[in-house]
C-alpha cells in the first residue's frame, strides 16, 4: 500500500468518529482556537510591553523580564493544546490535510515559533542572571529580545492567518 493510504487507512476509525460527530468537531477546534488566544494573547501582549520597556529605563526593563518570565507557562500550555487539537484536526481528514500547502505554511510558522521562543527565553533568562550582578547586560543581549519579540508578534499573526487560509482551502 502507498503510505499516504496506510495513514488514511490507520486514522479511518478517528476520521469516522470525527465526521459523524458535531462535537468531537466542536471541542477540538475550540480548544485549538482557545489556545491560540490564550497562547498568542500572552505573548503578543508580554512581547509588546517588552518593546515599551527597552524604550524605558533599566528598571522597567528587568521587572518586565519577569512579566515575560511568567508568561512562558501559559504559552508553552497554549502551544501543547494547539499541536494536540492541530493533529486531531489533521488525521481527521489525512488525506486533504497532507496534500494542502496551506497545511505545511502553517506547520512551518509554528516551527518558527516554537525556535523563535526558544530564542526568546533563552536571551530572557541571560538578561534576568545578569540582572542579579553588578555587572550591565551586553547590549547585543536587548538587541536579540527586541528581535525576538517583534519576531513572535509577527509569527503569532502570520500563524493566525495560516490557519484561516488552511480551514478555507482545506
Amino acid at each position: 500500500m502507498f503510505p499516504m493510504q496506510q495513514l488514511v487507512h490507520a486514522f479511518e476509525p478517528w476520521q469516522s468518529a470525527y465526521s459523524n460527530s458535531k462535537v468531537l468537531p466542536t471541542v477540538v477546534t475550540a480548544a485549538h482556537l482557545t489556545a491560540l488566544l490564550f497562547g498568542g494573547g500572552f505573548a503578543v501582549t508580554s512581547d509588546r510591553a517588552m518593546l515599551r520597556a527597552l524604550r524605558a529605563g533599566p528598571v522597567e526593563r528587568e521587572r518586565q523580564l519577569g512579566v515575560i518570565h511568567s508568561a512562558h507557562r501559559t504559552v508553552l500550555v497554549a502551544l501543547a493544546v494547539m499541536l494536540v487539537s492541530g493533529l486531531l484536526m489533521a488525521t481527521a481528514d489525512v488525506k486533504t490535510f497532507l496534500t494542502t500547502p496551506a497545511f505545511y505554511v502553517k506547520l512551518g510558522f509554528v516551527a518558527l515559533l516554537v525556535v523563535n521562543g526558544a530564542a526568546l527565553t533563552v536571551t530572557e533568562t541571560r538578561l534576568r542572571r545578569v540582572a542579579t550582578t553588578a555587572v550591565p547586560a551586553d547590549t547585543r543581549l536587548w538587541d536579540r529580545l527586541r528581535l525576538t519579540c517583534r519576531c513572535s508578534i509577527l509569527l503569532w499573526g502570520a500563524t493566525l492567518v495560516a490557519g484561516v487560509t488552511l480551514a478555507n482551502v482545506a
